[in-house]
């Protein structure tokens, strides 16, 4: 056996979870058809444009999150807790990123998603995607709470993130992750938001369709929640929405991208 302190590049993770211990999550869950996202990506790939599948559900969840006011939300005060209402929805993004050598989870926060049409939430995606978390500006505090002893950065962590007035800018407003690349079909996570998408793979299954049984395109959808800022109606109202959102979405060419309906908002180029 051999031990040794954690790597400095998993700093940033311990402060975020030793953040979260008051969190009273719930976890609910779903399954989506996702035959209407499939359609639309493989009409929209022939015009010349790419979405990811979490550009999807950043896009559907945001404007679910904006008809919900009371979820798009963030709590603080153990004695006298305060709960303030976001009019902005903005999306903590979690990234399975490389940094100095060692594989690591960072975040970044989009903001004003429930204005953002697909292909300005596709660009931020791919700008976090693709840039170097080594230089990238927008991960300098990370880089900093790395560098700190951890009971400093447990108090530098603590400062950045408790006042609700930046909580939505450091934290977003609700929280996606990922694991449907590799063959998850689902998993339970706590984004440090009061509303946590986890995406799991998207997967072939039987599904019932006119009385008759029939394949699928599918894909698991979990949702946890903050238990002292909703209850569990109104988070499966949010799951609820997101899933129908998801469902419903329109397929056909790249010139329907600006139709009304689910997409309104999705930016013509």
């Amino acid at each position: 056996m051999t031990a040794a302190p954690i790597a400095r590049q998993r700093r940033h993770t311990l402060q975020f979870l030793g953040e979260i211990r008051s969190f009273a999550p719930v976890f609910l869950d779903t399954e989506v058809d996702m035959t209407c996202v499939g359609a639309h990506r493989t009409a929209a790939r022939e015009a010349g444009h790419r979405y990811s599948v979490v550009t999807y559900v950043l896009h559907t969840a945001a404007r679910v999150l904006a008809e919900h006011p009371e979820a798009n939300a963030a709590i603080t005060g153990r004695f006298r807790p305060k709960v303030a209402r976001y009019d902005s929805v903005d999306a903590k993004l979690t990234l399975d990123r490389t940094l100095d050598g060692r594989r690591i989870v960072l975040a970044a926060v989009l903001p004003g998603l429930h204005r953002s049409g697909l292909d300005d939430i596709q660009r931020q995606v791919d700008h976090y995607r693709d840039g170097d978390p080594a230089t990238m500006p927008e991960f300098a505090g990370a880089r900093a709470l790395q560098r700190m002893p951890l009971p400093l950065g447990r108090l530098a962590y603590r400062f950045a993130v408790r006042p609700l007035g930046r909580r939505a800018a450091r934290m977003g407003t609700f929280a996606v992750t990922s694991l449907g690349h590799r063959p998850v079909d689902g998993f339970h996570s706590v984004g440090g938001t009061t509303v946590t998408l986890g995406l799991g793979r998207i997967a072939e299954r039987p599904v019932v369709r006119d009385h008759t049984v029939t394949t699928a395109s599918v894909m698991r959808l979990s949702l946890a929640f903050d238990h002292r800022v909703i209850d569990g109606a109104e988070a499966a109202d949010v799951l609820s929405d997101i899933k129908d959102g998801l469902e419903d979405l329109r397929a056909g060419p790249a010139a329907d991208r600006s139709t009304t309906g689910v997409l309104a908002g999705v930016d013509d180029e």
